[in-house]
């Protein structure tokens, strides 16, 4: 089996430079497929001139919050918090919730393990463990990063009202719920439940950092205090507000996704991969030489996500439609030189 250089770079998408680095004979321009954001981003504005010289208005913070609290379903906008990007969200968090054992549902985004590192959690592979059920603070992700596994709308709600009434934590990442919107629990409003969501992936704008927190009164006015008066940038109002008001964008891309979701199935099929799990923002491919044929990608410029703890799976998130014959042409290239 090829090694990987530098695996550990890999934790998470996005490490374009460290590839680069690694792989410097690769085939350009880089096509990088290793995260799970819209190769088709919202196409409006950023910030003017003139925003970006003053300090943000807390008047079109609180706008932002109204627009995406009417886009997630939320009727009261005032337990919408905005933030810089949901991994900054899901990192706060912590420093509030107070002592007590944690579960994270696994497998699940390095972000949370990381965040909740402190308090040694515990993972778990089912929301119906005892463990997930009993402890202070459980985690999940739903549509799950990195395999895509949902779990539907009334288990969640039910766990959640269970383990409020016993003053118990259930965190709920809906990071990618803009194409499966039929899972989301952000309008729900349960006493301790936590909705985090994310702007960057389905607009296909991460450089923004613009995330939620989606939680009760109490929490989010602890969260606002936390966070002060200016907690996103002028970008991020500016794309944030015309974006999730845009109601008609936001339905012609989720068909778009989910079209060119089952386009890259068939590539990876005719390629021999096993498509065994994902979302219509990335495809999780069963390999048993899942490590090899990532460095060949990166020989033919395309990054894809490796994982050192599932070695036979890898990750690809979806192309725009110019860019599928590149990827085609990657795997059988690849496929051909084994």
């Amino acid at each position: 089996m090829a090694s990987i250089p530098h695996l550990g770079a890999y934790r998470h998408g996005g490490r374009l430079r460290e590839a680069t680095a690694a792989y410097p004979d690769a085939r350009g321009p880089w096509l990088d497929l290793s995260t799970g954001i819209n190769p088709e981003p919202w196409p409006g504005a950023r910030a003017s001139a003139q925003a970006l010289r003053t300090l943000p208005d807390p008047t079109l913070l609180a706008e932002l919050e109204a627009v995406a609290a009417r886009a997630f379903g939320v009727a009261d906008p005032a337990r919408v918090v905005a933030v810089a990007g949901a991994d900054a969200a899901l990192r706060l968090l912590p420093l509030l919730l107070g002592d007590g054992d944690v579960a994270l549902v696994a497998p699940i985004y390095g972000g949370h393990a990381q965040a909740w590192a402190g308090r040694a959690p515990c993972m778990v592979t089912s929301i119906d463990d005892r463990r997930a059920v009993e402890a202070g603070v459980l985690v999940l992700v739903n549509p799950n990063n990195p395999d895509g596994r949902q779990i539907g709308r009334e288990a969640i709600s039910a766990l959640a009202r269970t383990r409020s009434a016993v003053g118990r934590w259930t965190i709920v990442d809906e990071a990618f719920v803009e194409v499966a919107p039929h899972l989301s629990v952000a309008d729900l409003e349960i006493e301790r439940l936590i909705v985090l969501r994310s702007f960057g992936k389905f607009y296909g704008l991460p450089g923004a950092r613009l995330g939620f927190i989606i939680c009760d009164r109490a929490l989010a006015e602890q969260l606002r205090v936390f966070l002060g008066d200016w907690p996103v940038c002028a970008d991020a109002l500016a794309l944030g507000l015309g974006a999730y008001a845009d109601d008609a964008w936001r339905a012609t891309t989720t068909a778009c996704l989910a079209t060119q979701a089952r386009n890259v199935d068939a590539v990876l099929s005719a390629a021999g991969l096993a498509v065994v799990g994902g979302c219509d923002l990335f495809r999780w491919v069963e390999a048993p030489d899942a490590h090899r044929l990532f460095v060949g990608l990166c020989r033919q410029g395309v990054l894809t996500r490796p994982f050192a703890e599932h070695p036979a799976r890898l990750r690809f998130g979806i192309p725009s439609r110019q860019n599928l014959d590149r990827l085609r042409e990657a795997l059988q290239a690849v496929r051909h030189a084994a």
